[in-house]
């Protein structure tokens, strides 16, 4: 069975808006499609093993992972593993980079659970980084130009040669989303 995997960003959760929005499409569009999204850790070692467990049961063929910001990162990083495919939404590029400058007390928009952003979270995302994507062909990237928080010129220099749509305007929540849900479901399929 066809399976989709979304994985949300940082100091978010299966509440977010993309995440429902794409699993009530599924629900009415797409039943035959698994829809899997794992509420991830702050630590990205402990999201990574979390990750892992939700793709685990999945043939690489059959999985796609959806990743928002730094839930983009994850996907990128485990679509490398797996050899699954995997689309982009205003992804983290190296977040390593500049998750210092958050260092401190953070509270998740979603669960309200509060945490201490530390340089060992930051250590985790460099450990994890990739210098750059194996096979272009699987990855999808999906990024508007008035993302306030990540400059969508990294990621489309890092996904140079995969499928690319740049969304003028727009911000980092992805206000085009919705239109790309229906591309986004048939390209799972393939």
């Amino acid at each position: 069975m066809k399976a989709i995997v979304y994985l949300h960003g940082f100091i978010s959760s299966p509440l977010s808006k993309k995440a429902v929005m794409l699993g009530d499409y599924l629900k009415g569009q797409a039943p035959d499609l698994r829809y899997a999204v794992p509420e991830l850790h702050h630590r990205p070692s402990l999201a990574f093993g979390q990750i892992e467990a939700a793709c685990a049961d999945v043939a690489a063929a059959d999985l796609t992972l959806v990743g928002s910001s730094l839930g983009g990162y994850y996907a990128t990083v485990m679509a490398e593993r797996l050899g699954c495919k995997a689309a982009l939404l205003n992804p983290a590029v190296h977040p390593h980079t500049h998750f210092r400058k958050f260092l401190g007390p953070q509270r998740n928009l979603y669960t309200g659970e509060s945490f201490e952003l530390t340089p060992a979270h930051v250590d985790d995302l460099r450990d994890m980084d990739l210098a750059a994507i194996s096979r272009p062909s699987r990855y999808w990237l999906i990024c508007e130009t008035g993302d306030e928080v990540l400059d969508y010129r990294e990621a489309v220099a890092f996904y140079a040669g995969a499928f690319q749509t740049v969304e003028q305007g727009g911000d980092h929540s992805l206000m085009s989303f919705h239109e790309h849900v229906p591309d986004l479901v048939k390209w799972a399929r393939e």
